[in-house]
């Protein structure tokens, strides 16, 4: 099964089973793929988390419903999955602009999201610098955090947890330490499927060669074919513009598939809101 056809696969089990209490676990399998990798290869597709893709569909579908057939709020906010009339209210409301009630009366505008269909650019007008290297295993230091996939926690928790490395000094310290050949602190993600069921480690570090000092803990990167890619300009969107240019062209095109071992964003010790500022994104890839 190609990768098109494996995205494509696990939204048509979403929307197939729309109505139902499914996990990011159950989505990704359609995918053949990991949670993880697929909620991330989702986001940055559609700028949407998978959770925001069902409700969205879920309130567009009651909508209709409500629009052309006598129904009871109170029977709709069971079956698209709301605990109480009043959650699924606020919820409509805040999709729609008014409430439930008010749509048969309603002459405007509702919002609708329709099914996606994932359509892929090949073109590749503008052009991507990477490289493929191979690396021998190495180690990081830093600091980690568990985060589960149930209701999209790592992609909240993740960027709280940046604010306060750069809030409490670690940082610097890192910064000071990163004696290895990859300059800059690492952002790194650790599938923790295989141990603990819906979870990854987020790791904030960076390549070091020595004893790990004391407070900080060590992480081994496996030996690994690498595409590396540029990026330039100012974080954030500089980086996820790549991201975006690498799910949607480059891997459908390029013949290598994700290697499912940790992945790196490289923030180099510069000023990231420079317009200049360049950092890089290594995938293992096969």
């Amino acid at each position: 099964m190609g990768w098109v056809e494996s995205i494509q696969k696990a939204i048509n089990y979403m929307e197939d089973h729309l109505l139902e209490d499914i996990s990011a676990e159950d989505i990704a399998k359609a995918a053949n793929s990991s949670a993880f990798h697929f909620q991330r290869t989702f986001n940055i597709l559609t700028d949407l988390t998978i959770g925001e893709y069902i409700r969205r569909r879920r309130l567009t579908l009651a909508a209709h419903e409500l629009s052309l057939q006598k129904c009871k709020v109170i029977d709709l906010a069971y079956k698209y999955g709301y605990d109480t009339p009043e959650a699924f209210t606020k919820a409509f409301r805040r999709q729609h602009g008014i409430s439930p009630s008010e749509v048969r009366k309603y002459s405007g505008k509702l919002k609708s999201y329709n099914r996606l269909t994932i359509q892929v650019s090949l073109k590749g007008a503008e052009p991507m610098q990477v490289k493929i290297l191979e690396k021998d295993r190495f180690k990081a230091v830093g600091v980690k955090r568990e985060f589960s996939l149930e209701n999209e926690e790592n992609t909240k928790g993740i960027p709280f947890m940046w604010d306060e490395v750069h809030r409490n000094g670690t940082n610097d310290l890192l910064a000071k330490l990163n004696n290895g050949q990859i300059r800059g602190l690492l952002g790194v993600c650790v599938d923790q499927r295989a141990a603990k069921e819906q979870m990854i480690e987020y790791w904030i570090a960076v390549h070091y060669n020595g004893d790990t000092p004391e407070k900080l803990l060590e992480l081994e990167i496996p030996a690994s074919k690498w595409a590396v890619f540029e990026v330039h300009g100012p974080m954030p969107h500089a980086m996820q513009k790549v991201w975006k240019q690498i799910f949607s062209e480059w891997f459908p095109s390029s013949g290598y598939e994700h290697a499912g071992t940790p992945e790196l964003e490289v923030y180099p010790h510069d000023n990231p809101t420079d317009p200049n500022y360049y950092s890089e994104i290594w995938i293992p890839v096969k």
